[in-house]
């Protein structure tokens, strides 16, 4: 128990935050990127792992999964995973951080389904060289 305490304990994160990006540059570039890499890396499993479950075994309406492009991968897991995280941390902004976690999932998944698989992996490697640029 002890350690899922320290996993959702706010003050220990803001501390281990506040303690490791202290510089003002730092804190703006973190704050600026962090939900497009989220994006990049949703893109990236959505256009290299196959769905976890095929949507005609789960009984899924055509529309709701918007004709096969919302699908229930690793993308998607992760995204529930953070999101709940996120809830966990502060109930007020954790919202706020789940709603941008399913955006970019949503997002993500539509860019990669009109995209397909080699765009898709053009746009990834765009997005990691404009990283370490920025490091």
């Amino acid at each position: 128990m002890s350690n899922r305490v320290g996993l959702l304990d706010l003050e220990k994160h803001f501390a281990f935050y506040g303690a490791h990006h202290s510089n003002r540059v730092n804190i703006i570039i973190h704050t600026l990127f962090v939900w497009p890499n989220a994006f990049a890396t949703l893109l990236f499993l959505y256009s290299t792992l196959p769905p976890i479950l095929d949507r005609s075994y789960l009984g899924f309406i055509e529309a709701l999964t918007f004709d096969g492009v919302l699908r229930l991968d690793i993308g998607f897991i992760l995204t529930v995973i953070y999101a709940v995280f996120y809830i966990c941390l502060d109930k007020k902004s954790g919202v706020l951080a789940a709603l941008l976690c399913f955006s970019c999932w949503i997002g993500s998944s539509f860019l990669a389904a009109r995209l397909g698989h080699s765009l898709t992996l053009k746009v990834n490697s765009l997005q990691l060289s404009g990283n370490f640029m920025c490091i």
